[in-house]
C-alpha cells in the first residue's frame, strides 16, 4: 500500500516537473548576447517560433563569408548571426521612425522584422559561393521567397504582410527599403559584422548613428543632413571591404576551386559514376533540378525539393569533399585535396583581359604537367572577371534631407567626389595550379 502511494507521488512529481518545464519553454521573450551589437531582444512570439524552425536553424551551419576564413581565420560567423543582427537593426530603425512621428503599426513592425529575419533563408552552402552551382539559374532571393511561402502556409498566413514587404508589394515602400536598398539594415549589419570578425578595420561603420539619422519623406527613406559624413564613410567602407575581403584574390581562388570540385562531382554523378555524398547532396548531384522544379516543389527521390534544399549546409559539402580526396577520378581528387589541405591555385589579377597567347601557354603547361585530356582544362585553368561599385547610380538613391526640406542625392549633397564610387571597376583574373612555374 505504502509502495503504491509512493509510486503515485513520484508519478505526480514527474508530471509537475514536466508541466513546469513545458511552461518555461513557452516563454518566448528572449535576450541574445551578440558580440557586435550587444544584447538583442526577441520580443515577438512569431519571431521566436520562426527562429526555432529547422529552416532558420540551418543558417547556423552556413558561413556568412564562404571560404574567407582561409584568409581571415576569424571569419567563421554564420548567416544565423547576421540575420539576428539585421533583425536588431530593423527594430532600432522602426523605433527611430516612430519617435519622429511616422505611423508604423505593430503588425507592420513585426512583418518588417520577419522579412529581414528571413531575407537570407534561401542561401545555399557557403552563402554566395555555390549560388547557381548546386541549382543552376536560381538565385538565393528566389529560394528565400519560396521558403517564406512554405512557412506562411505552416504558420496559417501570418507571414503574408512580411512577404509583401519583401517583394516590395506593400503600400509603405520605405519598409521594403529597410529590407533591401542601397542603405538597408542588411548592409549595415554585414559590414559591421564582417569587419569585426575579419579584423579589417576599414569596414567599420557607424550603423547606429546612421539609423538615428533616418527619416521618411514621400514614402521614401531619407537621411538627415547631419548624418551625411556617416553615409560617406559607409560607402567608402563598402568599397574597401569588397576589395579587401569579399573580392580578396586568395578568397576568389578558394571559392572557384570549390565550385570546380562540385561541378566535377556533378558531372561524374550524371554519368552514373559512384560519388559519395550525404543523402540531400546526392539528390542534387544525381538529378538535373530546374527553377520550375523549385517553384512547383516537386519530389526528388521521394522528398519535396524545397525540403531537400533546406537540409543542405556547409557540412554536407566539406564531408563529401574529404571523401572525394580519395576518389578514383584524378581531377575530382586533386581539386578536393587542394581545398581540404588549402593548397590553393595561384591567382593573377589585372585591369585588362589576359592575352590569348598567355592563356594558351598556361594550358600547354597544364596539359604537360598533369597529362589530362584537353576537355578537362577548364578545371585547372579558371578565369573570370570581378566588378566593384559601392554606389549604384542607376538604382534607388540614398537621399539626403536638408534642414530647409530640400532632398538631394548623396552624390550631389556630398562635398567629396563620391561619383567615383558610382563607377563600376572591372578586373580580370586567372587561376592555375601552384605547381606550374609561370612568370
Amino acid at each position: 500500500m505504502q509502495t503504491d502511494i509512493w509510486k503515485s507521488f513520484l508519478h505526480l512529481h514527474v508530471l509537475c516537473k514536466c508541466t513546469q518545464h513545458k511552461a518555461l519553454k513557452t516563454n518566448k521573450k528572449k535576450i541574445i548576447n551578440d558580440p557586435v551589437f550587444g544584447f538583442i531582444n526577441i520580443r515577438s512570439e512569431i519571431i521566436f517560433d520562426l527562429m526555432e524552425h529547422p529552416y532558420f536553424q540551418r543558417l547556423r551551419r552556413i558561413k556568412q563569408l564562404g571560404l574567407s576564413c582561409m584568409v581571415f581565420p576569424g571569419a567563421n560567423h554564420t548567416r544565423f548571426e547576421h540575420a539576428l543582427g539585421a533583425l536588431h537593426l530593423m527594430r532600432s530603425a522602426i523605433s527611430v521612425l516612430r519617435m519622429k512621428g511616422h505611423s508604423i503599426t505593430e503588425e507592420e513592425a513585426d512583418s518588417a522584422a520577419i522579412a529581414i529575419l528571413l531575407h537570407d533563408i534561401g542561401h545555399g552552402p557557403f552563402s554566395h559561393v555555390l549560388e547557381n552551382s548546386i541549382v543552376a539559374g536560381i538565385s538565393h532571393e528566389c529560394i528565400s521567397i519560396l521558403l517564406m511561402e512554405e512557412l506562411n502556409r505552416e504558420f496559417n498566413g501570418k507571414l503574408e504582410m512580411a512577404i509583401q514587404i519583401f517583394r516590395n508589394e506593400y503600400p509603405k515602400k520605405f519598409l521594403h527599403q529597410l529590407v533591401s536598398s542601397q542603405l538597408d539594415v542588411d548592409r549595415l549589419d554585414y559590414l559591421s559584422r564582417d569587419s569585426f570578425f575579419t579584423g579589417v578595420s576599414e569596414g567599420i561603420i557607424s550603423a547606429e548613428r546612421i539609423i538615428k539619422m533616418l527619416d521618411i519623406r514621400n514614402d521614401q527613406l531619407v537621411v538627415e543632413i547631419k548624418g551625411i559624413y556617416s553615409i560617406e564613410k559607409f560607402l567608402i567602407a563598402r568599397r574597401l571591404m569588397y576589395w579587401q575581403v569579399y573580392l580578396h584574390k586568395t578568397v576568389l581562388s578558394a571559392e572557384h576551386l570549390l565550385v570546380s570540385a562540385l561541378n566535377r562531382a556533378k558531372e561524374l554523378a550524371l554519368r552514373g559514376e559512384d560519388i559519395y555524398a550525404s543523402p540531400c547532396l546526392k539528390s542534387f548531384l544525381y538529378n538535373r533540378i530546374s527553377i520550375d522544379d523549385f517553384k512547383n516543389n516537386i519530389p526528388i527521390d521521394g522528398t519535396p525539393v524545397l525540403e531537400l534544399f533546406a537540409r543542405l549546409d556547409d557540412s554536407d559539402i566539406m564531408a563529401s569533399m574529404k571523401s572525394w580526396c580519395n576518389h578514383s577520378d584524378f581531377t575530382l581528387a586533386y581539386l578536393s585535396k587542394c581545398i581540404t589541405n588549402r593548397n590553393l591555385f595561384k591567382i593573377k589579377i589585372r585591369n585588362k583581359p589576359f592575352e590569348e597567347y598567355k592563356i594558351s601557354a598556361i594550358k600547354e603547361k597544364i596539359l604537360d604537367r598533369f597529362g589530362i585530356e584537353t576537355q578537362l582544362i577548364g578545371y585547372y585553368l579558371l578565369s573570370d572577371s570581378i566588378i566593384n561599385n559601392a554606389y549604384d547610380k542607376d538604382s534607388q538613391n540614398i537621399n539626403i534631407l536638408f534642414k530647409n526640406g530640400k532632398i538631394s542625392d548623396i552624390n550631389a549633397a556630398s562635398d567629396i567626389q563620391l561619383s567615383v564610387l558610382s563607377e563600376t571597376v572591372r578586373k580580370y583574373f586567372i587561376c592555375y595550379p601552384k605547381e606550374l612555374d609561370i612568370k
